[in-house]
């Protein structure tokens, strides 16, 4: 089937069970991964790029040819510079210089005008807190002011966990031919997590919804912030109120180090084939703990957010 444009070939990407993985460990239950690195811009969030470009145009918020600007650790900016490269928009994205390398170039590539904004004083490299984000805030809003441009502003656009609702959440569900039980998300901006849980729920209320964040990190658990600095790029950021949770339901909260991710990230490349990020090895960490625990003998979802390939410079793959 040959597609009008690169937008078709957002979403209804395919799920593989990790039985193996599973079964390694002597663990009982399956974890059903969604392979959303497989989009276009290689992770979950051109999904919600599309979702939010599409209401805005809808709503009459965003008008045509309007500059759009976004704050991103990658991943957000890379869908959007697609969405909006076949949209006619141009497009601004914000990134901290803590995150890889790697994301800025394959943004500029697809045609997104990328500012970089120096980390707060004693930041380190590949590890992105809460005070070097609130910096890009700051710049993104200053941009928008500038430009008149239209903010996709995905911690609180509802068309992200819009489109993990319509899309991803029923696509799990019939991926696993409705044998779900659970489903764990690393919390970045929560529209993955808002999305699903509720798109599941509906099809099952008594489906438990988990909450992932970085150890000494978790304040959405109710954790004080005291590891402000951790590698999985893209979310943990110690933001105590997401927008997109506000009416999410959570049955429970995960914590994983960066050790825990980096090692899941690993295990998923040797052993199941899979080439992810820091986040779906957090998410794959998170599964087994509760396969190990509360969801023993059950069915966990997860979403492989993005690819290997946009860490190669960081030491996920020494």
């Amino acid at each position: 089937m040959a597609l009008a444009s690169i937008l078709g070939a957002i979403g209804t990407t395919p799920s593989v069970w990790l039985d193996g993985m599973v079964a390694a460990r002597g663990l009982q239950g399956r974890i059903l991964a969604k392979l959303d690195y497989l989009n276009p811009g290689f992770s979950k969030k051109d999904r919600a790029a599309l979702g939010i470009i599409r209401a805005a145009r809808a709503s009459g918020a965003l008008v045509p040819g309007q500059t759009v600007v976004e704050l991103t650790s990658g991943n957000m900016g890379t869908g959007l510079a697609i969405v909006c490269g076949q949209m006619g928009h141009p497009f601004v994205a914000v990134m901290s210089r803590g995150n890889s390398a790697e994301r800025a170039r394959m943004m500029a590539a697809l045609g997104a005008e990328v500012v970089l904004v120096d980390q707060a004083p004693g930041g380190v490299p590949g590890q992105v807190s809460g005070a070097d984000l609130d910096r890009v805030e700051a710049e993104a809003q200053r941009l928008t002011r500038a430009r008149r441009a239209f903010r996709a502003d995905q911690f609180r656009h509802p068309g992200n966990a819009g489109a993990h609702f319509d899309t991803t959440g029923p696509e799990l569900w019939a991926d696993s031919e409705g044998t779900l039980t659970a489903f764990a998300d690393f919390a970045g901006s929560g529209g993955t997590y808002a999305g699903c849980v509720r798109a599941l729920k509906a099809h099952d209320p008594a489906l438990r919804g988990y909450l992932v964040e970085p150890e000494g990190a978790a304040v959405l658990a109710g954790a004080d912030l005291h590891v402000p600095g951790h590698p999985i790029q893209g979310g943990g950021y110690g933001m105590k109120d997401l927008a997109l949770l506000a009416e999410a339901p959570v049955d429970g909260y995960l914590s994983v180090t960066g050790d825990q991710a980096r090692d899941a990230a690993r295990a998923l490349a040797r052993e199941a084939g899979i080439f992810a990020g820091f986040s779906s090895g957090a998410n794959l960490a998170a599964a087994l703990q509760l396969l190990e625990g509360p969801e023993r003998g059950g069915v966990v979802a997860i979403i492989i957010c993005d690819s290997g390939l946009k860490y190669l410079s960081t030491d996920l793959w020494e």
